[in-house]
């Protein structure tokens, strides 16, 4: 019976040796399925000739993907005792976000909410009972845990309702999901000033790379593509020219985020805060490279509505982001002086690009040269 059911009580942020364990590997698993749609699902919009609506989508769908991922992440890292019922609940979860996964196509397509509200719901859900137990079990910081599952739930039933009005127009939608994401937000801030949770540093910091590298893999997917149609016969040598870049671009993404520098030095609440909500920026950039790739690829077979310059900017638009993103949340933090800025620089550089000749292969250089430029500095 102790197998199945034990106290849920809060670990200890100084376990040594604490890393990701077989179920947080096949949560992140899943929620590779979900990712890869909603990147699919901007592939192909912004192909259509559909930027604005894809993007807005893209966005949308990846914020479930991403808060429910994010909400069982630092819960885990603080809870996880590995019992029967805890990993039943996370599966439970995962289940929901299969559901998503399902739902992300229709949602593309025809704005149809209802398998992504319901999966994504099923996943909250699973959350709630999680809360609901760390609140039975952990007194000392009970009013947090009940604040989590009540705060939650709250922002459930904003989503159920938002389903059963449906349809309406794309503008009321828009601005709903935009409080409904915020309403989630505020949930962690707000429960985790009454008594912190015991989430631990290091291994939160793992879990987040190893995000970082599942997202980076949709640009490697693209990559792939594009040497398929060399494979099937596709003469063209622009199909080698992109294959080529996206390695450049993914293995510099990936030099970048995983520097010498330590991504978050401190428990303190609100840099955890700025740390945890600002990689949302870092991820959906990163998996929208992969889908600019994806462009390219269906522009050079004739497969798309769009031009090369939009396929470019697609890929250069999400690098800059990516980029970007990791300032905020590391390199103004973490660097002192001119190298401060060395991001930001380069991202301007990135967008300018595709305007050049080079383009694509500019874009792959740049981000290479940002690279280089920042490990100089860093270490001058």
């Amino acid at each position: 019976m102790t197998f199945f059911y034990r106290p849920l009580t809060a670990r200890s942020p100084g376990d040594a040796h604490r890393a990701s364990t077989p179920l947080e590997l096949l949560f992140d698993l899943v929620s590779v399925i979900a990712i890869a749609a909603a990147a699919v699902g901007l592939h192909h919009g912004i192909a259509e000739a559909h930027t604005a609506e894809a993007v807005i989508t893209f966005l949308m769908a990846f914020f479930a993907i991403w808060w429910a991922w994010m909400n069982f992440t630092w819960f885990s890292s603080a809870y996880d005792n590995d019992d029967g019922l805890f990993r039943l609940l996370t599966m439970l979860i995962m289940a929901g976000s299969l559901v998503m996964a399902a739902g992300i196509g229709s949602l593309f397509k025809s704005g149809d909410l209802t398998m992504v509200v319901v999966g994504y719901v099923v996943m909250r859900l699973g959350m709630v009972a999680l809360w609901v137990r760390a609140a039975r079990h952990d007194l000392q910081r009970r009013a947090t845990a009940i604040t989590y599952a009540l705060g939650i739930s709250l922002v459930q039933v904003f989503w159920v309702a938002l389903l059963l009005f449906q349809p309406l127009e794309p503008v009321f939608v828009y601005g709903a999901f935009v409080l409904g994401a915020a309403l989630e937000l505020a949930v962690p801030a707000i429960a985790e000033r009454k008594a912190a949770t015991t989430w631990h540093r290091h291994h939160i910091i793992e879990r987040y790379g190893l995000l970082t590298i599942i997202v980076l893999g949709e640009t490697l997917l693209a990559g792939a593509m594009s040497l398929q149609q060399v494979a099937s016969g596709m003469t063209d040598i622009a199909f080698v020219h992109i294959a080529l870049s996206s390695l450049v671009i993914v293995f510099s993404m990936w030099w970048l985020y995983f520097s010498r520098e330590e991504h978050l030095q401190t428990n303190d609440l609100n840099r955890a805060l700025t740390w945890g909500y600002g990689h949302f920026v870092i991820f959906a950039a990163g998996a929208a490279v992969g889908a600019g790739f994806a462009v390219l690829v269906d522009v050079i077979a004739g497969h798309a509505k769009v031009s090369l310059l939009v396929g470019d900017y697609a890929v250069g638009i999400p690098v800059a982001i990516y980029m970007l993103g990791l300032w905020f949340v590391r390199d103004r933090f973490c660097l002192n002086g001119s190298a401060k800025f060395v991001l930001p620089v380069f991202a301007l550089l990135v967008l300018l690009a595709p305007l050049t000749p080079v383009a694509l292969e500019g874009i792959a250089a740049v981000t290479a040269l940002s690279v280089v430029v920042r490990n100089y500095m860093v270490r001058s």
